[in-house]
């Protein structure tokens, strides 16, 4: 078995439960420090050339991986997986890969396009408008404003890095005078969101307007075979790297409405591979999909010890003759410790918040910490010193340096 992606803790928690299992896990990542690499679970990892970078290399040295290491199941676990598919039929000449086309991953990925495609299936998404330039921007400011708040991010991103939420700002609306013949001036309060100076928009690389819609945050991840869904999870989102980041504490909550969203988009797309969606959960009650991630999210973690996620990964297809559809246990969670307790300082000042974070911390599964596997705990700190390097270097974020080398942004196209 040969996995992508050793940086991710969700590529770390899989190759556990692989393992467990009985079964042999190898690892490919561009990275020099990542979480797997010093994994009990891991017979043995190679570093290999940047996907983002040098992709021709990147999937010859796969090709050569798969055959040296007599792989039979190759499963791209980040945002490789766009490399993995321009290769995927060489690779496949030499095992299986779970991977749909390219093609397909694109619609999924671009935040327009995905958008339009669940629209067109009849399932419910938030009003969302494709802006090509400055000019556009400014244009929507000035219609969309009237009608609603908006949420502003690049068609390609990842872990909501760049989003630009609605910004609740105050404006001298006039003057007047108070009861006691005081001039006092009048307050407006409303949302703006101003376009960046150092956003460049263009056909190339353009953003969305998408309708903001008050409610809870829902993640899903589903395992499909052909168009049929042979794992699911829906979890909540309530602890975050920053206001709108990435996930740190996963739950599973049991949700009809994400389940038959998703369900209604695999099949009618018959998509095969791993897939994840973040939902709004209006007052409504209705679920609106926001985005698409068609790659291993964190809802693996909720699957722990893993060995019908396991099934689902290896054996779709039997899962599929037999009906059956694997999900995690009632009430199953687990958290990245250490984001976590950075979470926790942000709940202090909030009334209630810290009693409540301390609820969800008791008794939940750190994913990196395992007793029979500690190094990957000491080399989670390598890994986010590495990173901070390469942010600083490249004037980014830690967030986007953690994905310098894999992302995609719709290239060859």
């Amino acid at each position: 078995m040969l996995l992508t992606g050793g940086r991710a803790p969700v590529t770390l928690d899989l190759a556990r439960m692989l393992r467990r299992a009985g079964h042999r896990v190898y690892v490919a990542e561009s990275a020099v420090r990542h979480l797997t690499r010093s994994s009990s679970a891991v017979e043995q990892c190679a570093v290999v050339p940047s996907p983002r970078h040098d992709t021709g290399a990147y999937l010859a040295e796969l090709e050569r991986l798969v055959q040296d290491w007599q792989i039979d199941l190759l499963i791209p676990m980040c945002e490789e997986v766009f490399y993995v598919a321009q290769g995927a039929d060489r690779l496949r000449v030499y095992c299986r890969v779970l991977v749909t086309t390219l093609e397909q991953l694109h619609e999924l990925h671009h935040k327009y396009d995905f958008i339009q495609l669940a629209g067109s299936l009849g399932l419910s998404v938030p009003d969302t408008h494709l802006i090509h330039s400055r000019e556009e921007w400014m244009e929507a400011q000035s219609v969309l404003g009237k009608v609603g708040d908006w949420v502003w991010k690049p068609v390609y991103s990842r872990f909501a890095a760049k989003v630009r939420m609605p910004i609740l700002v105050t404006d001298d609306a006039g003057a007047g005078t108070d009861q006691q013949g005081n001039v006092s001036e009048k307050k407006r309060r409303h949302f703006r969101n101003d376009l960046p100076d150092e956003v460049a928009l263009s056909s190339i690389s353009p953003w969305v307007a998408q309708a903001y819609i008050p409610g809870q945050m829902l993640c899903t991840y589903s395992i499909a075979h052909e168009g049929q869904l042979v794992a699911h999870a829906t979890y909540d989102s309530r602890y975050r790297t920053g206001s709108v980041g990435a996930s740190v504490f996963f739950e599973q909550v049991e949700h009809e409405g994400a389940l038959a969203w998703v369900r209604q988009f695999v099949e009618a797309t018959g998509f095969s591979g791993q897939i994840g969606f973040d939902f709004i959960e209006g007052q409504d009650r209705r679920v609106y999909a926001i985005e698409c991630n068609p790659r291993a999210t964190s809802g693996i973690h909720l699957f722990h010890p893993g060995d019908d996620l396991v099934r689902a990964l290896t054996e779709p297809e039997t899962l599929v003759k037999e009906r059956k559809m694997i999900t995690p246990s009632r009430g199953s969670k687990a958290m990245l410790m250490l984001p976590m307790l950075g979470s926790g300082v942000q709940q202090i000042f909030g009334k209630g918040k810290l009693r409540a974070w301390i609820s969800a911390w008791r008794g939940t599964r750190d994913v990196v910490y395992v007793g029979q596997d500690i190094q990957p705990v000491f080399e989670q700190f390598g890994v986010v010193l590495a990173a901070w390097r390469l942010a600083r270097s490249q004037k980014c974020s830690l967030t986007e340096a953690l994905t310098h080398d894999i992302e995609w942004n719709g290239e060859q196209q």
